[in-house]
């Protein structure tokens, strides 16, 4: 079931160099002077590209909060890990409180006053309102190109934004849609998550067949491009997800002359992503190296190097001990570590354990370089996995308490204190592929065993039964880390219940909290937006 949704609303508009966001931030002037009148000429098709396509590239990572999908604090990746029985950022003394914002998360009491949850808002937007200015440019300037570069362009960039209405419409629900550059705050309406969800699905099947068919995580022409495979990924995902999406009931596509259902096409787009040879590593670990850019596995990442791009990786950074940081060489913060649940679905303290642990975690006695780390009393510094909760403050560990994030290899030559890394940043993966056809298959009826195996063979692990409770299981075991969390528990309906050490929320059966409260902010500067069920 194809369907497209045109809803007329403008979100940003842009004059030069200014960026007008009419509903975005209540600061801001609801009848901005500055909109566009006439839109920029170019001289040549590599310089629309470079100005119009490869400019939006730059906001996929960030270096300052609620900034890119992943690599910064207070943004998409906190609001997707932090909120779940994965990780925890627990308060240490007078470490991590910063107002309850940690503990909120973990607790489910965010609110729709929080300011980091505005500047995701407006960071998610602000890259939706340049991806309209840039198919504006495109067509203004449509008498430099061919054909083809006008089709390659504006699937691009319609592609790119797709990927952030998915983040969009998946933390937020009913939002505005946006799909056209220079309208007014009149012209605002909101758009039905399933309306949002929809024109998602058909704008990625559109700008599929002028994709590139490269892989983006290869350094080279396409190395972090929006292609072909990356709009599959993000396909399948929707595919998987429609009944959060969507709605309940049997949701039927068009692909390719066939009428399919919803895990069927999901199976679908994830077949098509293995036709373009992506395969498991042989080496789990090394889809997170300091040179991972040549990963069979990787589908698409922020490209890092530490004297290239300005994009940063605070998360290792974040959780590590302050004597950790030092015996590399580096800071640390001191903070984020995995959950109780976490831990033991590790088979921490048991006899089978997953291989996977000792490559997600620091656990236990430190050792840098085969040597002992010790504390400033003397003591050696040795992380307690099963010493973990929301305040540590006044307990024996709270300095010490939590699995810290491991990962990602450590690059000794990094700067900023191993922010800027030469480890680019991966945000979809060849291992979730499988997961996700194993999960259709059991979904639809089938047998998803094998694919579920491939990912525990890979990492020397016995093969389990595809269950739901397994493959949830193995979600974690193998995306540790990596921002999806959120994702899967409300798809499986469990992030509504108590869980870990979080208890629920008033009134949380009915899973006001799948989705976060549309900022107050944006609300006052637009009262014709509802809020989500469940917030003031």
């Amino acid at each position: 079931m194809k369907k497209t949704y045109h809803i007329i609303m403008t979100i940003i508009g842009i004059a030069g160099m200014t960026l007008s966001t009419t509903f975005l931030s209540s600061c801001l002037d609801e009848s901005p002077k500055d909109r566009l009148l006439e839109y920029k000429a170019y001289d040549s098709s590599t310089n629309l590209y470079i100005n119009s396509v490869g400019n939006l590239y730059n906001y996929i990572g960030g270096n300052s909060n609620s900034q890119g999908i992943q690599g910064t604090y207070r943004g998409v990746y906190d609001y997707n890990t932090f909120t779940t029985d994965e990780a925890i950022l627990p308060t240490r003394g007078g470490d991590w409180y910063d107002g309850g914002f940690w503990q909120d998360l973990y607790m489910h009491k965010w609110t729709s006053t929080d300011k980091a949850l505005l500047d995701t808002w407006n960071y998610l937007y602000k890259v939706v309102g340049l991806c309209n200015h840039s198919l504006a440019e495109i067509e203004y300037n449509k008498n430099l190109l061919n054909d083809s570069e006008y089709n390659e362009y504006t699937a691009e960039v319609k592609g790119l934004r797709a990927m952030f209405y998915f983040y969009i419409m998946d933390m937020f629900g009913n939002v505005p849609l946006s799909m056209k550059d220079g309208a007014t705050l009149d012209d605002m309406t909101q758009a039905t998550r399933q309306e949002v969800a929809s024109t998602i699905i058909s704008q990625l099947q559109e700008a599929a067949t002028y994709l590139p068919d490269e892989h983006s995580n290869i350094q080279g022409k396409y190395y972090g491009k929006f292609t072909r495979p990356v709009a599959y990924f993000i396909l399948a995902k929707m595919m998987l997800n429609n009944e959060v999406y969507l709605g309940n009931g049997e949701h039927t596509f068009n692909i390719d002359g066939k009428q399919l259902n919803a895990w069927e096409a999901c199976i679908y787009y994830c077949n098509m992503i293995t036709k373009e040879g992506y395969s498991l590593e042989k080496n789990y670990a090394d889809n997170f190296a300091v040179h991972n850019e040549t990963s069979s596995e990787n589908i698409f990442t922020i490209p890092m190097d530490k004297t290239l791009y300005s994009n940063q990786f605070w998360y290792l950074f974040r959780s590590r001990h302050y004597n950790h940081g030092s015996a590399i060489g580096m800071d640390a913060e001191n903070g984020s570590c995995a959950t109780l649940l976490t831990v033991k679905t590790y088979g921490y303290g048991t006899d089978s354990i997953d291989s996977r642990y000792s490559i997600n975690f620091y656990s236990d006695t430190l050792r840098v370089d085969g040597k002992i780390v010790y504390l400033n009393n003397g003591d050696p510094l040795i992380y307690r996995p099963l010493e973990v909760a929301p305040d540590l403050t006044g307990s024996k560990y709270e300095k010490t308490g939590g699995a810290r994030m491991s990962k990602y290899e450590i690059d000794r030559t990094a700067h900023a204190d191993g922010k800027l890394q030469d480890n680019d940043i991966v945000l979809f993966r060849y291992s979730d592929v499988l997961l996700m056809i194993s999960e259709a298959k059991v979904r639809n009826g089938e047998d998803g065993t094998q694919e579920l195996n491939m990912i525990r063979n890979r990492v020397g692990m016995n093969d389990r039964k595809a269950t739901l409770q397994n493959i949830l299981d193995e979600r974690l075991l193998e995306l540790m880390w990596e921002g999806w969390r959120r994702n899967d528990m409300i798809r499986f309906g469990i992030f509504q219940k108590a869980y870990d050490q979080r208890k629920q929320v008033d009134n949380e059966d009915s899973k006001f909290t799948y989705l976060f409260p549309i900022p107050q902010a944006v609300i006052d500067m637009n009262t014709k937006l509802k809020q989500n069920q469940g917030y003031k």
